[in-house]
């Protein structure tokens, strides 16, 4: 019965499913903005329901020799054959997927192109960030560039060399800064309309701070007897196909919640489009709307260290530790060796290890360990430094458009809750429910 229900699923639904899936991220990769998006498409067709594959064969490698095996003990490292649709980082089985990874990148470098077409070389660096979680890749649409994000100059040196030997592709990058991220420290409501000529969509989000290593959460209160089904589906699948940058400066945002809390469409006019461009006005103008009110929050990435020097230089580690903005206990003595334990900004200790050992005549260590994102230590510097226009920033326009006579016109984000059609009643809120696949029918 299970088989026969599985060929009549793929007759009458699994099939045409999969290929709209597969056709909609073919679409998406034709473009550079497109490509993490179409990806996505093809993730989605792969997970949207359980399969069963057969394993060839189960190998023991031993360098470039392997042999085969028949069961493989628990620990054990092995590499299996005969598996479709996996990718790196997934789990197989019935076992549940792994602890996220204990670092992540801090620093983030320009490509520099050279003669290599654009397209090629991003698609290149997205294929070589699926497989490592400490390796990140976006297109800067405001700049047209390509920005990664990792580690450091070691493992830059590496995607270079992977880079030339894999893909043919010799590229240059410029020197990295720091990785920044932005949320906000208070709840806020975002209102994005967007109506120009036989075009209608508003959004009303309400966004809401989330302990710090959260990520962005998406979900909706909305009932359907306020918006339809599928056009809170619509909002919040909008809402999840990019990273949406902060107004501080222009950094990805992070530990927020996103919640649909209201919206109209439009029986006639309404397009898939409209509501995209009223979900992204919404969080932008939700988020200039913290910025005015001193709630926009500017996050550094931030290391735990243990700092182990000869006990004669323990003055210059504490005169260090104190002039990088570390957060520290009072040293410990171990016979002659002193422990300095703390967690320091990131921004601030990326070469001091040379310098450790440079004072230390190499009898110190520094040991450093990913802590997560925090408040950052310097952020009036950095903001001024980074000298970020948010509204200026038109592809991530806090602005949104009404019309009139027939005629578009853009409302600045500050009157646009003002002249919003929908005034968001909190008694016909439902309970929160997130956006994941069961919302969006997957399962």
């Amino acid at each position: 019965m299970r088989t026969l229900g599985n060929i009549l699923w793929f007759i009458f639904g699994g099939m045409f499913g999969g290929l709209a899936w597969i056709f909609a991220g073919c679409i998406w990769c034709i473009t550079i903005v497109g490509i993490p998006f179409g990806r996505q498409f093809f993730k989605m067709r792969s997970g949207a329901e359980a399969w069963e594959r057969k394993v060839d064969q189960v190998r023991i490698y031993n360098g470039e020799k392997y042999e085969l095996a028949q069961e493989v003990a628990a620990g054990g490292i092995c590499a299996v054959t005969g598996l479709a649709h996996v990718r790196p980082g997934d789990a197989l089985g019935a076992e549940p997927a792994g602890d996220a990874p204990v670092i992540a990148p801090v620093l983030t470098y320009t490509v520099l192109l050279g003669e290599h077409d654009v397209h090629t070389v991003f698609k290149a660096l997205t294929e070589l960030a699926d497989e490592d979680p400490m390796l990140g890749v976006s297109w800067n649409t405001h700049l047209e560039q390509i920005h990664l994000q990792l580690m450091g100059a070691v493992q830059l040196e590496v995607v270079q060399r992977v880079l030339v030997d894999r893909f043919g592709l010799s590229v240059a990058f410029e020197s990295g800064g720091i990785l920044y991220k932005e949320t906000i420290s208070q709840p806020v409501e975002g209102v994005g309309h967007f109506e120009p000529l036989r075009h209608y969509a508003e959004v009303h989000l309400r966004l809401e701070p989330l302990p710090a290593g959260s990520g962005v959460q998406f979900g909706t209160v909305t009932s359907t007897d306020e918006l339809d089904l599928n056009w809170q589906r619509l909002a919040l699948t909008n809402a999840m196909e990019r990273d949406h940058l902060g107004v501080l400066t222009g950094s990805p945002i992070t530990d927020i919640r996103i919640t649909l809390t209201g919206g109209r469409a439009h029986a006639k006019h309404t397009e898939g489009g409209d509501f995209r461009q009223a979900t992204y006005r919404a969080i932008r103008q939700g988020l200039m709307q913290a910025r005015e009110a001193g709630a926009a929050v500017l996050l550094e990435p931030w290391y735990r260290f243990e700092l182990e020097v000869p006990g004669e230089c323990v003055g210059r580690a504490l005169s260090d530790a104190t002039r990088m903005g570390a957060e520290y206990e009072p040293p410990t003595m171990a016979g002659d060796r002193a422990k300095l334990v703390g967690r320091v900004p990131a921004s601030e200790v990326q070469d001091y290890a040379l310098e450790v050992a440079a004072y230390t005549s190499g009898r110190g260590h520094l040991y450093l360990e990913f802590a997560g994102y925090a408040a950052c230590h310097d952020a009036e510097r950095v903001i001024e430094t980074a000298a970020y226009e948010p509204e200026a920033d038109l592809p991530n326009t806090p602005d949104s458009v009404f019309c009139s006579h027939g005629a578009g016109y853009t409302v600045k984000w500050y009157d646009v809750p003002a002249a919003a059609h929908v005034k968001v009643d909190p008694s016909t809120f439902r309970p929160w429910r997130a956006a994941d696949a069961e919302f969006f029918g997957h399962r």
